[in-house]
């Protein structure tokens, strides 16, 4: 099964260490293949440095994509997670 979605960053300092963390650690649960796409660049969501690569700001629009048995629970735990601004608060 394939899977794709979309999510904006709504955190004010963007997808900095903490929420990419916070990603890698979803990401990390599941058994799928799940990658990550911003400005021609693409990258495993369960590697934290792919992640920071993208120095991605508030607004950014980010894209997923996860193939495997749990690909529609991966995606909707990463749009989830992603809409609760990855569970920081300032």
């Amino acid at each position: 099964m394939k899977c794709k979605g979309i999510f904006t960053v709504l955190n004010d300092k963007g997808l900095h260490t903490r929420p990419s963390t916070e990603l890698v650690r979803c990401a990390a649960r599941f058994n799928s293949r799940i990658t990550l796409s911003y400005r021609n660049m693409q990258v495993n969501a369960k590697s934290l440095l792919g992640i920071l690569m993208f120095a991605a700001e508030r607004g950014a629009k980010i894209g997923v994509e996860s193939e495997g048995l749990d690909a529609q629970k991966a995606l909707d735990a990463i749009l989830s997670l992603a809409n609760n601004k990855f569970h920081i608060k300032y």
